[in-house]
């Protein structure tokens, strides 16, 4: 590191950003090129990660959007970095919101409605397809993996991995890596139990529906546990917790309960006020792959979950 910039480290805690919705912004105080000043100034991100927002089109100088990374910065100006969420607005992406995302995951949270991966049905508008071109962004060789899925009709907190080693890492360790997964699910009449666990075996049938047994049936064995949030005479607001994570393992569970998932037809469900499935993926606590460290992703419960209840 050259003096300039040994210099502008010793006086980083002048660096003071003024923060709004929309973007970060720093006041320049020693000569030096940007990408040493974003280093300096964005401690908690890689370089990469750097790089990328630099590429991206998202850093500007006194307002004029910069991408050169040796571009020279002068006292007095203000390096103004655009927030990921209002930058992702304006690439227009449908129904995602990226709530964290470093050189090894994207953790984002999807709306009901949309797919998370594309099947051979034929182009759609996919999470998996969004975030491709989104990280193409910085670089025309970036990838994204999907690591696991949520149904199109299920909203809330999905994780991807930045590159095929760390997408297997965490599905071949997924139970000791993911340490919580809840969902908000809404069900259908009063639920009469304020807490309890579900456990059967979960088998696939030629038409692509699960089915429940008891007694092992040739499938895998499923462990889903609830608790009550509130409830009134038509409906039931549950907090549901995933011992295993099998193909529509709550929306079964919840059919073997007598209590199906508002809007869900397909698992016994008679009514659909919401026009939406009545269940949302609301916390994702995982061990980072890299760092070890424990981080925890939350998704508001959807307002019309608590608007028809609070109307029903």
């Amino acid at each position: 590191m050259n003096q300039k910039n040994k210099k502008n480290v010793k006086n980083k805690k002048q660096f003071k950003p003024k923060r709004d919705e929309r973007s970060e912004q720093y006041q320049v105080k020693e000569a030096v090129e940007l990408l040493p000043f974003l280093r300096e100034t964005l401690t908690s991100r890689s370089r990469n990660a750097i790089k990328s927002i630099l590429t991206r089109g998202q850093v500007a100088v006194d307002g004029k959007s910069i991408t050169q990374h040796n571009y020279e910065l002068k006292p007095g100006q203000v390096v103004s970095i655009e927030s990921n969420q209002s930058f992702i607005k304006e690439m227009a992406l449908e129904g995602v919101t990226v709530l964290y995302e470093d050189d090894d995951i994207i953790v984002v949270e999807k709306e009901a409605g949309l797919l998370s991966i594309a099947t051979n049905k034929g182009p759609e508008l996919t999470v998996h397809r969004q975030l491709m071109n989104y990280v193409k962004q910085a670089h025309v060789n970036n990838r994204v993996y999907v690591v696991h899925r949520l149904d199109r009709d299920t909203s809330g907190v999905m994780v991807f991995a930045r590159s095929e080693k760390v997408k297997h890492q965490l599905q071949e360790n997924w139970n000791k890596v993911v340490l919580e997964r809840t969902y908000t699910a809404l069900v259908e009449g009063k639920v009469t139990r304020d807490s309890g666990t579900i456990e059967s075996w979960l088998k696939e049938s030629k038409t692509y529906k699960m089915y429940s047994n008891q007694t092992d049936n040739g499938g895998k064995k499923a462990i889903t546990h609830y608790q009550l949030v509130k409830q009134n005479s038509n409906f039931s607001l549950l907090e549901v917790n995933l011992e295993t994570g099998r193909k529509n393992q709550i929306r079964v569970h919840m059919q073997d309960l007598g209590h199906p998932i508002v809007g869900d037809k397909k698992y016994g469900a008679t009514s659909n006020p919401m026009k939406r499935l009545g269940l949302h993926a609301s916390t994702l606590v995982m061990i980072h792959p890299t760092t070890g460290k424990k981080m925890s992703f939350k998704s508001s419960i959807p307002k019309k979950f608590q608007k028809t209840f609070k109307h029903s």
